[in-house]
C-alpha cells in the first residue's frame, strides 16, 4: 500500500458505524469502475490469500452482486450486496449480507448498509465509505472478526491494480504526435509479434519486448504471479508505410476481460491537450465512452471510447509533448 495516500478508519459506536476515507492515485472513472465492475472486483475485493469470485452481478438500483470469497483450502464464504441507490460516477449505496450460494441471506450474521462516495481531485480520488449496522453488537461482532485488517488489505490490492494500469498506459507515451494500432492479447503477445516481425521484416522499436517482470518491485504490493511476470507489458513494431503496431498482454489478473472486438484500438497521440480534447469529443459523439478523457497519475491526458460505428479508439496526450 502507498503510505503517502490518505487512509482513515474510524469506528463510531454511537452511530453504530464504520467510517473509511481512502485516497487512490487515479482519476474517479478508473476507481468507480474498480468498485462497480465484477471482473475488476474479482481482482482486489478479497484480502489475500482469499480470492473473490462473482457468480452474478446486476449493477443497478434494485440489482445485486452475488459473490464468494474463496479460502486457500477451497472453502467458500458467500456474500451478496443489494444496490439501494446509484448516482453514476459519484455515489452508490448497498445493503450487504452473508448468504448461501443461491443468495439466501444468513440471518446469523449482521447486515450492513454501505454508502460509498467518490470525489476526484486532479490525479487522485478519495472514496468516502460509511458502513452502518443495525445494532452496536453487530458492529462489535464484525470488528472482532477482523474487518479492519481485511479491508485494509483489500485497499492495498486495489492500489496494486491501479498502479499496474498506470504503468501499462505510461508505456504508450512518446515525444511526438503519431497514430498507432493498439492490440491486446490474453498472454501470447510475443508469439503474435514474432510472427508479424517475420512477415514485415522489421525490428521492434523503443525498448523492444518489455515484460511485466521489468516493473520495479514495490515491497508494499503483493508480487505478480510468475506466469504474468513473463508476459509482454509493451511492444512496438513498425509495419508497412511506417505504421506502428503496439500491444500488451491483458491477463485477467490485471482486471482485463478480452473478447474478440474489444482487443484492438486506434491509438491517437496528438501534440497538444486541446487537440486531444477536440478529437475525443468529436469522434466519441454518438458513441460509448469507456473511460472519460482525464489527467492520469502517469502523466497523460487519456480517454477511450467506441465510436458510433463500433470502432474502438484511445486518445493519449503525454504531458511531456
Amino acid at each position: 500500500m502507498n503510505t503517502n495516500l490518505l487512509f482513515e478508519f474510524t469506528v463510531n459506536k454511537e452511530k453504530k458505524a464504520v467510517h473509511v476515507k481512502r485516497e487512490f492515485a487515479a482519476g474517479p472513472a478508473l476507481v468507480w469502475e474498480a468498485f462497480t465492475k465484477p471482473e475488476l472486483l474479482d481482482q482486489w475485493w478479497a484480502p489475500k490469500p482469499y480470492q473473490t469470485r462473482t457468480k452474478r452481478m446486476d449493477f443497478r438500483q434494485g440489482g445485486s452482486w452475488l459473490y464468494c470469497m474463496v479460502a486457500p483450502t477451497g472453502d467458500k464464504h458467500w456474500c451478496r450486496a443489494d444496490y439501494q441507490s446509484i448516482d453514476t460516477g459519484k455515489q452508490y449505496t448497498a445493503l450487504d449480507a452473508f448468504c448461501d450460494e443461491e443468495g439466501v441471506i444468513n440471518s446469523a450474521f449482521p447486515r450492513s448498509l454501505w454508502n460509498n462516495v467518490f470525489k476526484g481531485s486532479g490525479e487522485s480520488t478519495i472514496v468516502d465509505i460509511t458502513i452502518t449496522y443495525q445494532s452496536l453488537a453487530d458492529l462489535e461482532k464484525i470488528i472482532a472478526l477482523g474487518f479492519r485488517e481485511g479491508f485494509t488489505m483489500a485497499m492495498g490490492n486495489l492500489d496494486q491494480y491501479i498502479q499496474a494500469q498506470g504503468k501499462l498506459r505510461k508505456e504508450m507515451g512518446v515525444g511526438h504526435a503519431r497514430t498507432a494500432s493498439y492490440l491486446n492479447f490474453p498472454g501470447n503477445t510475443e508469439e503474435v509479434f514474432r510472427f508479424y516481425q517475420s512477415v514485415f521484416g522489421t525490428e521492434f522499436i523503443g525498448r523492444g519486448l518489455v515484460r511485466f517482470s521489468e516493473l520495479p518491485p514495490d515491497p508494499s504490493m503483493p508480487p505478480l504471479a510468475e506466469h504474468v511476470r513473463k508476459m509482454v507489458l509493451h511492444v512496438e513494431l513498425p509495419i508497412t508505410g511506417g505504421h506502428v503496431l503496439m500491444a500488451t498482454d491483458a491477463p485477467p489478473e490485471m482486471g482485463f476481460k478480452l473478447v474478440q472486438g474489444n482487443n484492438m484500438h486506434i491509438n491517437l497521440e496528438p501534440d497538444t491537450r486541446d487537440e486531444a480534447k477536440r478529437l475525443f469529443e468529436e469522434l466519441s459523439a454518438g458513441g460509448t465512452v469507456t473511460m472519460a478523457l482525464q489527467d492520469m497519475p502517469w502523466g497523460s491526458y487519456f480517454g477511450s471510447f467506441t465510436d458510433r460505428y463500433g470502432i474502438n479508439w484511445m486518445v493519449n496526450h503525454n504531458h511531456t509533448h
